[in-house]
């Protein structure tokens, strides 16, 4: 499960090697007066229903008004957009529940020279772990600028598919050993309900590609050469990401094929069962039939021998016929 933030909406970070300052808000203006000289600043908005905080920062970085709107506006595709002093990104970040439902949100990311803005559709996230870098001074993020905070994000958004593709993996793996054992209607519904949360996942993966891919061949100042090695290092995670979700599909597609196979060879048992008592009792209905009609001139109907010897007959019939479906392996 993905972390709640807490606090306010706002949360704004300064930082350099040797200093860091937290602020949580609800005014983006109160945070960046606290910004020191030649430290490197991310404005954090954990919910985009605080439009008023998004137009602050709009107007603070000189965000082109489209940018603005596509922030607000829920449901758009990951993209990359780039504009004379900034760089703006979205991407999915993607939740799962125990009873495996995938919930798809938008994150919006603006990169400028010193300062990383970050837009949430809902106060759920996958940056603790980038914080507890930050705060606790882990690894290159402190030394490095704000382009590398941006691959940090990026990067935790991305390694959270990796926890979402081995929940419904490990999912896949249970309907495939009920499929075997004991398939029901119920296991159909369900191999249906994961292809449908494969699907969210990976429309929230595939134009991933075409944003790292642009990040890494875009000649903008706002990209450091060093940063590119770690953006080519995403994308390929994204392609093992979109490999593993092809390799889901065709398994859960395989699934389905199995099921009907498996529903059809049980129907074929049953009707090859009723086909074989059908004609064991053909012959048998007719010597029945037979001696049902009752003419005069039938001389076994008033021999006290006709009712058992017809009995045994019909016996005899039944017997042979399925010592011969059993020689031919058809029971």
């Amino acid at each position: 499960m993905l972390n709640s933030t807490d606090g306010e909406n706002v949360s704004v970070y300064f930082y350099n090697d040797s200093y860091f300052e937290e602020c949580k808000s609800h005014s983006v203006e109160d945070c960046l007066k606290l910004k020191p000289a030649g430290a490197t600043t991310w404005i954090n908005i954990s919910s985009i229903e605080d439009v008023k905080a998004i137009e602050d920062v709009g107007k603070k970085l000189e965000l082109h008004p489209l940018t603005v709107e596509d922030i607000i506006n829920k449901g758009q595709r990951p993209k990359i957009e780039e504009f004379e002093n900034y760089i703006f990104i979205i991407l999915k970040m993607i939740d799962i529940d125990n009873k495996y439902e995938v919930k798809d949100e938008q994150v919006s990311i603006v990169l400028t020279k010193d300062t990383i803005a970050s837009f949430q559709e809902d106060p759920i996230d996958v940056f603790d772990l980038v914080r507890e870098r930050l705060r606790n001074n882990k690894g290159p993020i402190r030394k490095m600028g704000a382009d590398y905070l941006a691959y940090s994000l990026i990067d935790a958004v991305v390694d959270n598919y990796f926890v979402i593709l081995e929940k419904l993996g490990d999912k896949v793996e249970d309907l495939e050993e009920e499929l075997v054992i004991n398939p029901t209607n119920l296991t159909l519904q369900e191999i249906h309900r994961i292809r449908r949360q494969m699907i969210t996942v990976r429309r929230g993966v595939w134009p991933l590609r075409e944003v790292l891919n642009f990040i890494d061949r875009c000649g903008s100042f706002l990209i450091n050469d060093s940063t590119r090695i770690y953006i080519r290092d995403i994308y390929d995670h994204t392609i093992q990401i979109i490999d593993a979700i092809e390799t889901n599909r065709d398994l859960l597609s395989g699934m389905l094929d199995i099921y009907l196979s498996s529903v059809s060879n049980k129907m074929n048992e049953i009707m090859k069962f009723l086909t074989i008592i059908g004609t064991i009792f053909i012959p048998l209905t007719f010597i029945a039939g037979v001696y049902g009609m009752n003419f005069n001139y039938m001389p076994e109907l008033k021999e006290w021998w006709g009712y058992p010897a017809s009995l045994v007959m019909m016996l005899i019939v039944g017997i042979v016929m399925i010592l011969y479906f059993r020689r031919k392996k058809w029971i």
